[in-house]
């Protein structure tokens, strides 16, 4: 168990200030907590230090990326304590991962996880793919689960409390129903907050973990909660898949997504992340294709051409690059 302990003095608290306020748009809140930033400031910390802090209510909103998502924001003062935890949990448990976890971590990322699939199925050509993702993950975390993975490792009582109170404040949608029903309805992880990118690699650390040193494929990958896992025996395969769906059921109380649950020959490679990705050679999916022709604005510019000069054909390349061009000349 890890005895470290969580840093809630004046100086980080500013140190944690400075590290939300980089980038962000102004807005009404962010302006009038910027006013009385010393007073807010010295309120959170004294807040904190007494176990006086409460979380306030989250502001939701709707996003359309081909399904709904609801996207919960926190007040700016909350968020300053997210960024604080954050560092905190990323200093004791990044260490604790497995090299394949690639979401949300220093030096790691999307065309990461790309290029070491892709690598995979070069080394395995022969090999069989299980490819897969959780259920409504954000929604399905179970609280009483995660805090216990904390409470395994972190000791200090502050920082329990803390976890505790940011955990305990928010609840999916569909546990609130599940309450109605007196069923087990502490669940959820709000999408769009920074400690929830930390909770979700430490709650499928557990799942990591199992996969690599119990099951002990030929390889495995995660990236969020989408993963792949490769056996050179589709029968192997089969069992490990099957291993896998119940510890996930009875550990962490998580189901598979059955729309993504497959398994391919590892040579005919597989659509994974919105790449189409081979033993030698990947593309953008159709979908993703057409997303970024149709979406194509000024702001997103640079995001979009870097996602097709990555994955895309020369020919590809110069037809978005001239789409690029029209839009600059229409906006201008």
């Amino acid at each position: 168990m890890g005895n470290s302990s969580i840093n809630l003095s004046l100086a980080n608290i500013w140190q944690s200030w400075y590290k939300f306020r980089r980038g962000k748009k102004s807005s009404k809140e962010l302006e009038y907590f910027t006013y009385y930033l010393e007073q807010n400031l010295h309120q959170l910390w004294s807040d904190l230090n007494n176990e006086n802090y409460k979380h306030d209510r989250y502001k939701k909103f709707i996003v359309t990326d081909n399904k709904h998502r609801e996207i919960s924001v926190a007040s700016v003062k909350d968020r300053i304590v997210h960024r604080l935890l954050y560092e905190y949990l990323t200093e004791i448990y990044d260490k604790t991962f497995i090299y394949d976890v690639w979401s949300c971590r220093k030096n790691k990322g999307l065309l990461g996880v790309i290029e070491r699939t892709q690598k995979f199925l070069s080394k395995y050509p022969n090999g069989f793919i299980w490819r897969a993702d959780i259920k409504k993950f954000f929604d399905n975390v179970d609280h009483e689960i995660l805090i216990r993975i904390f409470t395994l490792r972190i000791s200090v009582d502050i920082a329990n409390w803390l976890l505790k109170e940011i955990i305990g404040n928010y609840q999916a949608p569909e546990a609130i129903r599940e309450k109605e029903n007196k069923m087990r309805c502490q669940k959820g992880i709000p999408i769009g907050n920074l400690t929830s990118q930390i909770f979700a690699n430490i709650y499928l650390n557990e799942l990591d973990r199992f996969v690599k040193h119990t099951i002990k494929p030929k390889a495995y990958l995660r990236y969020g909660d989408d993963f792949i896992i490769i056996s050179e025996n589709l029968g192997q395969l089969k069992q490990i898949r099957k291993k896998t769906i119940k510890f996930l059921r009875e550990k962490l109380w998580l189901e598979i997504n059955t729309k993504n649950d497959i398994i391919v020959k590892a040579g005919c490679g597989l659509k994974f992340l919105g790449v189409e990705i081979f033993p030698k050679g990947r593309r953008l999916s159709k979908r993703n294709w057409n997303r970024a022709r149709e979406r194509l604005k000024l702001k997103n510019i640079p995001s979009y051409s870097g996602m097709v000069k990555q994955h895309s054909k020369e020919k590809r390349i110069k037809e978005f690059n001239w789409r690029i061009l029209e839009k600059l000349n229409n906006d201008f």
